[in-house]
């Protein structure tokens, strides 16, 4: 069996933004709440011991929530991460902490590079800071300053994804892609992530689960973008679970879905949640290994 990604679910449900498409609303929680969990340190053991002896490369932390509300516990994480010397270790977070709490983040930053962090993975839907207000900060005047945010990081010596999920009436085009690419590219951004929003087959709330079949790309949409991926991109990798990475006039770009079902004898995720037990997909509480 292969693993690629070996996920951590730090923190809680809680979290510091609006996003209209949450996926974690429609997904069960499996043990997660909107409070700190006590962290099952063995079974996190067990889980990065599987994960590496399996080949992966990569120990991914997210949350069902926003991960950095709980710096603490992430730090905790790297820790054990050390042990199993992973070699690219990367955060997902929609960054508002960090970009708005510099001086209360710069220690832990500085410690989560020094003990192998490589990676932060920004969620945005847009290049332009009003779009992305108005999914996730929409109760907030202004959105934080996101080129800012990059450049912070870079000189903290992180490298930067930007995640963007594909909504209709934001990135829904072609030429939407395009300004994105170049707002990365201008912005010395190492990684640039493409994903269409989904919903599961089942959710578990009917709110999120209807605006977001009411947002997504149309067939069209979808088509206008892999057309303009395929005019402009050199194909660099191809991934069992249909995600290919591209070069477009020197930016990296990789068009992807969300889906975790394994395929054949691969495992896209082993997923941690905190009270120890280890799954290979979001939905299913029968995909469980531990």
């Amino acid at each position: 069996m292969k693993i690629q990604t070996y996920s951590i679910l730090a923190g809680s449900e809680a979290c510091n933004a609006r996003c209209p498409f949450c996926i974690s609303k429609m997904t069960p929680p499996n043990g997660v709440t909107l409070k700190e969990p006590t962290i099952n340190l063995r079974n996190f053991r067990k889980g990065a011991s599987f994960a590496s002896k399996c080949g992966a490369t990569t120990a991914m932390i997210t949350s069902k929530g926003e991960a950095t509300l709980f710096s603490g516990q992430i730090s905790k994480f790297m820790e054990v991460l050390q042990e199993y010397d992973f070699p690219f270790i990367e955060l997902q977070t929609n960054g508002l902490n960090l970009e708005q709490k510099r001086e209360e983040f710069d220690p832990f930053l500085a410690d989560w590079y020094e003990k192998g962090m490589t990676t932060i993975a920004i969620s945005i839907v847009h290049y332009d800071a009003e779009k992305n207000r108005q999914i996730y900060t929409p109760h907030k005047k202004e959105y934080m300053n996101l080129p800012g945010l990059i450049n912070y990081l870079h000189n903290k010596g992180f490298s930067v994804r930007l995640a963007c999920i594909g909504v209709s009436g934001f990135i829904d085009s072609g030429s939407e892609l395009e300004k994105l690419v170049g707002f990365a590219k201008e912005h010395k951004v190492e990684q640039l992530t493409y994903r269409p929003v989904h919903t599961p087959e089942k959710s578990e709330n009917t709110e999120v689960y209807n605006w977001t079949k009411e947002n997504h790309l149309t067939t069209e949409q979808l088509e206008d973008i892999l057309n303009y991926v395929g005019k402009n991109g050199v194909e660099l990798l191809s991934f069992g679970h249909g995600g290919k990475v591209y070069d477009i006039d020197g930016q990296n770009l990789c068009i992807t879905n969300s889906l975790t079902k394994p395929s054949g004898e691969e495992i896209r995720q082993l997923i941690f949640f905190p009270d120890g037990h280890l799954r290979y997909d979001w939905q299913y509480k029968g995909a469980i290994l531990l």
